[in-house]
């Protein structure tokens, strides 16, 4: 993996957030996440400058005064680093850094550096590094040769190229070595969730907006020990265990990366493979946090992430979690069909899981009684609405 180049290379962890507001109705949710964003990052935020404008500078992003006030901020706080609240291209963020006299880095880059710092499984390791490397091959602005130094080697420097053609070819060839170690990683998984599928194992994943408690719930089911933290993208492998449901028999658990708005394309499909766990199952719990001021805006974000990775298909149940926050009572609520489709609960508490445990068991049933009797699934399929 390229390691951390954007982030803390001078060992300080001060930085200056910025953040412009265009109208968009969802403004001051987005900045409380840059600010979550970079405290997950182990970053300390000495300043928060922000700004109105119309439209993005196409040289700056932000005006010329605007960036002469972060100019001013980064010298007084003496931050070695300025995190922007969008995306910009390579050239804004040379031209910015020439101004302000700094590393200036996007949002994007920010969850790639989280990305980098949570994964810890081999695949998930391989997954960031192939994004970072994506990333560079469209934003190459100094030498990356130390890619010659990787394990492995990649190549030296051919004869008459120039700097940038030697540092795209390395690029292009390490991308190409990391796509078919994961397309194997990938078979091995096909392999398994077919074992599990002639087995008649029903497969459950958890998905959600990030730091809806998918891991707390993901604990209080199986009884792991699954990293879960109040953060920002705390987990980014996928982990799956077999529990035992009473009414259901074995069941398959998966949990899984948490969403958040504007998450870059390129991470998407990225981690393809390993939300492949989420197209692939049986049932999606979407996990909520109903104590949360944008709870509907973050399902709707959830559920457009879904779509994007054709997992919008499955058959969900909606998990509204945390209702300790708020001293809800635990409960669940049915559709017409007498179906379960949401169920209120906390995974702190452990309140409600019993209820969680029943809608697991009434699914498999029915699940179980479509596979015996297949002129019901056309039923199934035609209600199966989220």
């Amino acid at each position: 993996m390229l390691g951390r180049p954007d982030i803390d290379s001078d060992g300080s962890n001060a930085v200056v957030l910025v953040s412009l507001d265009f109208g968009h109705s969802d403004y001051a949710e987005s900045l409380e996440e840059l600010k979550q964003l970079a405290e997950s990052a182990n970053l300390r935020v000495v300043a928060v400058v922000e700004g109105k404008r119309a439209r993005p500078d196409s040289a700056l992003y932000a005006g010329s005064g605007k960036v002469e006030e972060i100019a001013l901020v980064v010298s007084q706080a003496e931050a070695p680093l300025v995190i922007f609240n969008h995306e910009l291209s390579p050239a804004q963020e040379r031209n910015l850094e020439q101004k302000v006299k700094c590393r200036v880095i996007d949002r994007t880059s920010l969850i790639l550096d989280i990305f980098a710092q949570r994964a810890h499984s081999h695949e998930g390791k391989l997954q960031v590094e192939l994004a970072q490397l994506e990333r560079l091959s469209t934003r190459l602005i100094r030498g990356w040769t130390h890619l010659e130094r990787q394990k492995g080697g990649i190549g030296l420097r051919g004869p008459g190229e120039t700097q940038l053609e030697t540092d795209r070819r390395l690029l292009g060839k390490r991308v190409k070595v990391l796509k078919e170690k994961l397309a194997k990683l990938k078979q091995q998984r096909d392999i398994q969730r077919r074992a599990r599928s002639r087995a008649n194992v029903m497969s459950v994943s958890l998905v959600g907006y990030t730091n809806a408690g998918k891991s707390t719930l993901f604990n209080r089911l199986t009884h792991a020990h699954a990293y879960a933290a109040d953060q920002l993208f705390a987990t980014l492998d996928t982990t799956t265990r077999k529990i035992f449901i009473e009414g259901a028999g074995p069941v398959v658990i998966s949990d899984t990366v948490g969403f958040i708005k504007h998450l870059p394309h390129t991470l998407v499909d990225a981690f393809r493979a390993t939300l492949e766990e989420t197209i692939r199952a049986d049932l999606l719990l979407h996990v909520v946090d109903n104590s949360s001021p944008g709870r509907d805006e973050q399902i709707a974000e959830v559920n457009k992430v879904l779509k994007e990775i054709g997992a919008d298909d499955v058959p969900q149940i909606l998990v509204l979690n945390k209702i300790d926050v708020k001293g809800m009572s635990p409960g669940l609520d049915r559709d017409e069909y007498d179906r379960i489709t949401q169920v209120k609960l906390s995974a702190m508490t452990g309140e409600g899981i019993d209820l969680l445990r029943q809608a697991l068991a009434e699914y498999n049933a029915k699940l179980t009684s479509v596979v015996e009797k297949p002129e019901q699934t056309e039923f199934l399929i035609l209600n199966s609405g989220h």
